[in-house]
């Protein structure tokens, strides 16, 4: 027998998990758009942009800039 408190149980669980993923998908999108702003930019202000990051955020930044536009940063 399914009981009220079950229900709600599984509502709650159910928001809880589409929140996350929306975070989850709002965050690779903003990513992606930042590593595209990067490709389009000269050299010298892409490295000034990367620079002000925290140093694991471009570091991933980097390589993925190097995996899908085949662009060299100096580290």
């Amino acid at each position: 027998m399914i009981s009220g408190t079950d229900i709600a149980v599984w509502t709650i669980s159910a928001l809880i998990a589409i929140g996350i993923a929306s975070s989850k998908y709002s965050k690779y999108k903003t990513r992606n758009k930042l590593v595209r702003d990067l490709a389009a930019m000269d050299p010298e202000h892409r490295e000034k942009i990367l620079s002000r990051l925290q140093p694991d955020l471009q570091m991933e930044i980097r390589q993925e800039l190097m995996k899908r536009f085949r662009l060299k940063t100096d580290l």
